[in-house]
């Protein structure tokens, strides 16, 4: 599962939890036929058919799978003993940039958010020159501190 995947989801729960309706664009996913297909290691190598005996065995019904590597288990989600996700600082600033995104008005590019601290983080918003008006930026960094409260009470910095 691609880390893109991984932040939609994560974006919908949190959005979800805060009791947001709207879908947020901030990850777009990924087509499927761009994932490339799994190959099993003997896929690999071409069967010859000179070998009727082989052939036979490969085309049995009963005949034992061949080996594939062994699918690795999903990668568990680090908790708090409080139940908050532990997340580094670019998954938690992706997650503020989706809320954001929600409001009106917010430019769909140049703009950036900086996560930092450690036990009470906070976020950091910065906008490129003529990505959006001084009064609608003014807006959109009030709008931080009650959008990192709602986050810190789910989401704990990973460091």
């Amino acid at each position: 599962m691609s880390d893109e995947v991984k932040d939609a989801g994560l974006v919908a729960m949190i959005s979800s939890i805060l009791g947001g309706n709207k879908r947020t664009d901030s990850v777009a996913l990924s087509p499927i036929a761009e994932v490339p297909p799994i190959v099993p290691a003997d896929a690999a190598e071409p069967t010859s058919s000179s070998d009727p005996a082989a052939a036979k065995a490969e085309n049995a019904p009963d005949a034992a799978p061949a080996a594939t590597k062994p699918v690795e288990p999903p990668a568990q989600i680090a908790t708090t003993r409080d139940g908050k996700r532990l997340l580094p600082a670019e998954a938690i600033a992706d997650l503020v940039l989706g809320e954001l995104r929600k409001l009106e008005d917010f430019p769909s590019s140049g703009v950036s958010v900086t996560v930092y601290g450690y036990r009470n983080w906070n976020a950091m918003l910065t906008f490129a020159p003529f990505s959006t008006s001084f009064q609608n930026a003014t807006r959109f960094r009030q709008a931080i501190p009650d959008l990192v409260f709602k986050l810190r009470r789910f989401v704990e910095l990973e460091i």
